[in-house]
């Protein structure tokens, strides 16, 4: 009896290298399989979901600061985990970055393989055509020639291929529906570079808004510091922006009777490439839907809204006029709230500069109704405006070093009593009010300020062809059937007559009507009819 040594131990034992490559191929092979990309979209849809729930910090900063105070130690997670910056965190950017690895490693392979596969012949004809889901066989009196010239009209447009057989019998193998693969394709190559090219968006795009008056005054988009909020890219520091300038000459709304708007409109100019040089301006009806598109930019109308012309007249004769854009506190209504901010003219000594600055805050009403004592609006036409004001003297901090919002005063200042309120006035339009001091303060009527959004986005057009290439690719898949055809024509043998005709069919794809088109076929081959 002979015995066999068992194998040394370390035989079948794999290297440390042999065990990383493995580990990395398997990776790499879960990776880019289609049910992982599958996976990767529905959670970068998942992980979008936050950037719509919550307020984002580039978007505004004010927002998302006071939901972190309202919601205490949740709130504060949430910042920590990046919750408020959405689409540039760690964990969405991995995802995103995943997802496109994923897709290029599944539609690599798939492109190769389809490649071949449109250059390779028809399969081989099956031996035994009756175990085919769709099989019809007759006897004809025509010639196996004719039979064989009736089946390549019929079978025009099918890749096809014409064998001779060990038997003597000839066949013909066809295909027809190569373009679901293509569709197929089409659709996963538009989604990878949907993908691709929106995030090239994010890198090189921005996005700003601003608020121009409606009173023929130029505005230039010469850099981020001529915007209100401004969204850059990560690969745009705003120094570079492209050139061109706009005046807005008027701006027109209409109104539902019940005070809705339907109608926004701006009769404005606009200069941009040769024009800034020569100096020459271009009309352009600016609307809602129908943005001005100038210098690969495009400048929306966002919305309007009022601002209050005060006239100020100082004991000692000098005027200052100011109008100064508040905001609409009640949107239908145009309700409005803001801050009027002046400096009093002829004063050099900074410390007393500080002390004589006015601040005129309160609510402006376009169509001016008193509910009691408060004033409101009925409707957002101008057509009785009057204002609500509190007067403020003191110390603005203007000079403070710091930004401050233009719509409200610091509270802060007022807390501390550097700024003092003076009087509070309803004012209707051509009414003033004189402080202690014989400062006159005249309420002169509104004008009108309309929000500009200015966008970016040298892909756009890319990402536009990318989603109409998903829709064609999605159609083409979905719609047309993989399917293949087999003709045998076997001639009579000794003591027989006629021609054996064996046709069989079948489909490549789970879609209904492929037997009715094989039974089409299948009558016209065995009828001897040419043509589909």
């Amino acid at each position: 009896m002979t015995t066999t040594e068992a194998p040394p131990k370390n035989e079948y034992r794999q290297t440390p290298l042999k065990r990383v490559l493995g580990l990395l191929r398997n990776t790499w092979r879960g990776l880019t399989s289609m049910r992982t990309a599958l996976v990767l979209l529905f959670l970068l849809a998942l992980a979008a979901m936050p950037g719509a729930l919550l307020p984002q910090r580039n978007l505004n900063a004010v927002k998302t600061d006071e939901y972190i105070a309202a919601h205490g130690w949740w709130g504060e997670l949430l910042d920590r985990t990046q919750f408020f910056e959405v689409y540039g965190s760690v964990w969405f950017s991995a995802i995103y970055i995943l997802l496109m690895v994923s897709l290029i490693g599944c539609l690599a392979p798939r492109s190769f393989e389809y490649a071949k596969a449109m250059r390779a012949k028809p399969v081989l004809t099956p031996r035994k055509l009756s175990r085919m889901p769709h099989h019809v066989s007759t006897t004809t009196d025509r010639t196996p020639e004719t039979v064989m010239k009736d089946t390549h009209a019929l079978l025009k447009g099918w890749r096809r291929v014409e064998r001779e057989e060990a038997d003597g019998s000839r066949s013909i193998s066809a295909e027809r529906g190569y373009l679901r693969e293509t569709g197929n394709l089409v659709f996963h190559f538009g989604m990878l570079g949907l993908i691709i090219f929106f995030a090239l968006g994010k890198m090189f795009g921005y996005e700003g808004q601003v608020i121009v008056q409606a009173d023929n005054s130029p505005w230039c988009n010469s850099g981020i510091l001529g915007y209100d909020t401004f969204n850059a890219g990560l690969r745009v520091d705003g120094t570079d922006l492209n050139a061109f300038c706009i005046r807005l000459k008027d701006f027109e709304a209409r109104y539902t009777e019940s005070g809705q708007a339907n109608y926004y409109h701006s009769n404005m100019e606009y200069q941009s490439g040769e024009d800034l040089k020569t100096g020459a301006w271009k009309p352009y009806g600016l609307e809602v839907n129908s943005p001005l598109r100038t210098a690969g930019d495009r400048v929306y109308l966002l919305n309007f809204g009022y601002s209050p012309k005060f006239t100020v007249t100082f004991p000692d004769g000098t005027v200052r006029t100011n109008i100064t854009p508040w905001r609409p506190a009640d949107e239908p209504t145009k309700l409005s709230e803001g801050a009027t901010k002046i400096d009093q003219p002829g004063i050099t000594d900074p410390i007393e500069r500080r002390t004589r600055q006015l601040a005129i805050t309160g609510l402006l009403a376009p169509t001016a109704f008193l509910h009691g004592n408060v004033l409101t609006s009925s409707r957002p036409e101008a057509n009785k405006p009057a204002v609500a004001v509190d007067i403020y003297r003191g110390d603005l901090g203007l000079d403070a070093g710091r930004g401050q919002s233009i719509f409200q005063i610091d509270q802060s200042l007022v807390e501390d009593g550097r700024l003092k309120k003076l009087t509070r006035q309803n004012l209707d339009q051509g009414q003033e009010t004189v402080l202690d001091d014989g400062t006159k303060v005249r309420f002169d009527g509104v004008q009108e300020w309309v929000a500009i959004q200015v966008s970016h986005d040298p892909v756009q057009g890319w990402v536009l062809v990318c989603a109409v290439a998903m829709l064609i690719g999605l159609a083409g898949s979905l719609l047309v059937k993989r399917r293949r055809v087999w003709v045998r024509v076997t001639p009579a043998r000794e003591g027989e007559t006629g021609t054996v005709i064996e046709v069989a069919g079948l489909a490549r794809t789970d879609q209904a009507g492929y037997g009715e088109e094989f039974q089409r076929i299948s009558d016209k081959l065995v009828q001897g009819q040419r043509g589909n």
